[in-house]
């Protein structure tokens, strides 16, 4: 499938561009509103963390099919992608209750269990993409 949007995050206006656009496209690819709000928060956090510490990036967001056992199943892919500093420690990050900007700390261990699947691909001085998918149920 293709992208269907992405947002632009450099200020707090575009981490609620991007809530507001994630939760439309879950709702029309028919979440109930229980994963559209993991979806969003999902967003939130990724886009909050683009504006923190890249201070600009984007959020895209993508309608996906794959086939499974009981046919095709549909879902959404978030890519949060920026050329911030990079992440010097990903295993660091992925530690629950870490945080660097005196947050609850949920940051993206708490994106990774709202979501199917989770991936991060970092390099320092390059930016980072973080790719999340969550299917239908």
């Amino acid at each position: 499938m293709t992208i269907q949007s992405c947002v632009e995050v450099k200020n707090e206006w575009g981490i609620v561009a991007a809530r507001q656009a994630g939760r439309t496209l879950s709702k029309e690819i028919g979440f109930g509103s229980v994963d559209q709000a993991r979806i969003t928060t999902a967003i939130s956090e990724l886009a909050r963390n683009i504006y923190l510490y890249a201070k600009q990036g984007e959020i895209c967001l993508e309608v996906v099919e794959s086939n499974s056992k009981v046919g095709i199943k549909k879902g959404i892919k978030i890519i949060a992608q920026d050329k911030g500093p990079g992440i010097p420690d990903l295993r660091q990050v992925m530690v629950d209750g870490f945080t660097t900007s005196n947050g609850l700390g949920a940051g993206l261990p708490g994106v990774k269990r709202l979501m199917d699947e989770f991936s991060i691909d970092s390099h320092v001085g390059e930016g980072t993409a973080i790719t999340t998918t969550k299917w239908l149920r």
